[in-house]
């Protein structure tokens, strides 16, 4: 079998590296994403080939230390003949395996090109994720064979259901939401079966896993780990306090999932405005609906269930399923193209009008907290998903910490939470310093936004929030 040998920014380097004219292995490049050092050859080391096969292909370097330095090996003429013929037999690919010599000492370079087609090593998957090797299993397999195939899970057909399984008042919704963005012209009037034809929904008659996940009547019928949980939690993970699972279809369960938490998990400030009273949200609605949506179309939903951890000064998300390949957190914060990883649910709640095409979700969610004068969001990948926290205020650990206080600041902040204020004399007994050490702590606070410092000066001051 033969691999992909142009194409990308690996195999330019590849090469380069391969072009004898251009080669110069006596530059030392640290171990990373495509490159991999080991003083000799074991046979073990098929898994990391087969782990670049699938990924972005690499380069193993047998003779070199960790450092990339040449340590060299002595059976190189027998390894140039093992190496190819346990690779073609154990996988069935092709590889390159050229030798080098430096200083006397010989080493040997193994290029390995991506496959468009998935690699197994004696019936097992393996992945080149960073500077590790991993073996697929579960549902990360199930993607990886399916992306490979050019197809992603929402994309199968569903034979066990039905169209008696279609929520026709979700239909009924989508078509209502579809007609108001006006993203799918001449939907209205349309049989169910006709609107999933024109949304790529059947395909020979048969339901797509994306027509349950965003219609059926009860997708966890199909699917048990389709459900929402939403747990209320106290000072810690330890301490529930109550929780509740959301069920049904995606575009239900969005709205639902929103009265949910208001409802129940999170406190509405009243004010009034003469006769007519205001609430207001703990955290922007557009940026809990930016959340929500990112977590249901983007999910792996042959995962665990997507959580929403709600505390007394944060609320947490995460939903399984990594960032793409190339995509990094960072990215998201500005211009990046979109990735989805289902992507006919996401084509469908783009014309629905529920998300844009153009990877601007997560930057909704920052400006979102912004203009409600929020802290910034933490966006982090965490066990195999993705980890999403709003923060209420800038009196978390977690704010406070990246403010960088110092222990006493840090005990003050929490002196004012119980008492309400601290004043220069309170912070110089609890903490045993000086005046001058107080009022550079304190005003420290007021300037990071901790603090607010009172109107009145002298004996009578004080600081609160």
């Amino acid at each position: 079998m033969n691999c992909i040998k142009n194409g990308g920014a690996y195999n330019n380097r590849a090469n380069k590296l391969t072009n004898k004219k251009q080669k110069d292995f006596t530059q030392k490049m640290p171990e990373q994403q495509n490159i991999e050092y080991k003083s000799a050859w074991h046979d073990d080391y098929l898994k990391w080939v087969c782990g670049f096969a699938n990924a972005q292909g690499g380069l193993i370097f047998i003779g070199k230390d960790d450092d990339g330095n040449v340590s060299g090996i002595d059976n190189y003429k027998r390894l140039m003949d093992d190496i190819p013929n346990k690779i073609r037999n154990a996988m069935g690919i092709t590889v390159e395996v050229n030798l080098h010599e430096e200083s006397g000492k010989y080493f040997i370079e193994i290029v390995t090109h991506p496959c468009s087609v998935s690699i197994s090593l004696r019936g097992r998957y393996y992945y080149r994720s960073g500077s590790t090797k991993q073996e697929l299993t579960g549902a990360s397999l199930n993607e990886f064979l399916l992306k490979k195939s050019g197809k992603t899970w929402d994309n199968i057909t569903e034979p066990r259901a039905t169209f008696d399984d279609i929520d026709e008042k979700a239909v009924a919704t989508f078509v209502q939401e579809a007609e108001y963005s006006g993203r799918l012209p001449e939907s209205k009037g349309l049989t169910v079966p006709q609107l999933f034809d024109k949304l790529r929904l059947i395909e020979r008659g048969q339901l797509k896993r994306a027509a349950i996940v965003l219609f059926a009547k009860d997708p966890a019928k199909f699917y048990p780990n389709i459900f929402v949980k939403i747990g209320r939690f106290g000072k810690d993970d330890a301490d529930l306090i109550f929780q509740e699972n959301e069920e049904g279809n995606l575009i239900m369960i969005l709205q639902t999932i929103l009265e949910q938490l208001h409802h129940k998990f999170l406190i509405r400030k009243v004010s009034f405005e003469g006769m007519k009273r205001i609430e207001t949200s703990e955290y922007p609605i557009a940026a809990l609906r930016e959340v929500i949506l990112n977590a249901l179309v983007h999910r792996n939903y042959m995962g665990a269930p997507t959580q929403i951890r709600v505390y007394d000064d944060k609320i947490v998300f995460w939903n399984e399923g990594a960032l793409p390949q190339g995509l990094s957190v960072e990215a998201l914060k500005g211009f990046h193209a979109s990735q989805p990883r289902n992507i006919l649910i996401a084509d469908v709640c783009f014309k629905g009008g529920y998300i844009d095409s153009w990877g601007r979700g997560m930057l909704k969610i920052y400006n979102a907290c912004k203009e409600a004068g929020l802290p910034e969001p933490e966006i982090k990948e965490f066990q195999n998903g993705l980890l999403v926290t709003l923060f209420k205020n800038n009196l978390t650990t977690e704010q406070l910490t990246k403010l960088g206080l110092n222990e006493r600041q840090l005990k003050a902040v929490e002196f004012v939470k119980e008492k309400g204020k601290i004043t220069n004399k309170e912070y110089q007994e609890l903490f045993d310093v000086a005046r001058m050490t107080a009022t550079r702590d304190l005003t420290e606070l007021v300037e990071k936004g901790v603090f607010k410092s009172s109107d009145t000066k002298g004996a009578g001051s004080y600081y609160e929030f």
